[in-house]
């Protein structure tokens, strides 16, 4: 089993910043890609931004230039595959929702490919 776990979320002015956190811990082999999702007040989930293995990004237009999604690098300079931030800067009220992170790869055991998202953390940009 893969559990997806993120923190970081929480009240903030419009303007001010916030970093999410995510991490995926279990019988993890290979992790294929990293993104985060957001759901506002009666809307749909929507795609907010994700992170390939190699490297490369994708992000919804209304966030382009001001959130940035990122893996981590420990202090000792290793890259942990298994953690993804987004920084979120310059917040405005409609980026309000509840943000998923979502995680898919493959396990060390049968059956090998997982898709598996967190609970969810709240985000609330006031004006």
């Amino acid at each position: 089993q893969v559990l997806v776990a993120e923190s970081g979320g929480g009240l903030v002015q419009a303007g001010g910043s916030l970093t999410l956190s995510c991490v995926a811990y279990g019988t993890i082999l290979s992790i294929n890609s990293q993104g985060w999702y957001r759901q506002a007040p009666g809307k749909q989930r929507e795609l907010v931004a994700t992170i390939g293995s190699g490297g490369g990004t994708n992000y919804v237009d209304s966030v382009k230039g001001r959130f940035t999604i990122s893996g981590n690098v420990d202090k000792n300079g290793h890259y942990d595959k298994n953690t993804v931030h987004l920084q979120m800067n310059s917040l405005k009220p409609e980026d309000t929702a509840v943000y998923y992170c979502n995680v898919q790869g493959e396990r060390t055991i049968i059956p090998r490919a997982f898709d598996s998202w967190g609970q969810g953390i709240q985000v609330t940009v006031s004006s």
